[in-house]
């Protein structure tokens, strides 16, 4: 890639959020994906989402903590009812980051956001190659929130991949109103 891309100033950024059957990126696999750009003020530009249609032997396999939630959250029953192959899910990402991105390499924003893209490596290449060397990880910020400043930010804990970007981003405006109010005090 032209490195001259890599180093331009963004104007956009790629949120992404997965859910897995677990965690072990060699053993498990992405059920659901979530992508919204964003202009840097948060304003919402394009959306994608879609569920992978799994086996029932794979849906079977989640350890205990994603079978719970997943069930819980209904994705599992939505993964049945609407899921689409993981080859054509893949396709109509790449789509949608190409139509967003024009070239561009996209940069990864989510949290803990260094594990979705450990799965896209893994399982999805064809769009970890459109991707920014560079990521927007919320985590980090709240590590410096917690420790630092005291600042707990509560969100909710909804284990839906739309919902997940929903409440990052909300926790990333909340570090960053947090700053501006407090700058120089």
């Amino acid at each position: 890639m032209d490195r001259t891309l890599l180093d331009e100033i963004p104007s956009k950024i790629f949120w992404v959020d997965l859910e897995m059957t677990g965690l072990d990126v060699n053993k498990d696999v992405i059920i659901e994906v979530a992508a919204e750009v964003t202009d840097l003020n948060f304003t919402t530009i394009a959306s994608y989402e879609a569920c992978v249609l799994r086996s029932d032997q794979v849906l079977g396999g989640m350890n205990q903590w994603a079978m719970e939630h997943h069930a819980q959250s209904g994705l599992i029953e939505r993964i049945k009812e609407q899921g689409k192959s993981d080859n054509d899910v893949q396709h109509e990402l790449i789509g949608f980051i190409n139509a967003q991105f024009n070239g561009k390499p996209a940069i990864l924003a989510g949290n803990s956001i260094h594990n979705d893209r450990n799965f896209i490596k893994k399982w999805w290449p064809e769009v970890d190659r459109l991707l920014h060397y560079r990521m927007l990880d919320v985590s980090s910020f709240k590590i410096i929130m917690q420790a630092k400043y005291n600042v707990i930010y509560q969100k909710k804990e909804v284990h839906r991949a739309f919902d997940d970007i929903q409440a990052s981003i909300a926790e990333l405006q909340y570090y960053l109103e947090w700053f501006k109010e407090n700058a120089g005090k």
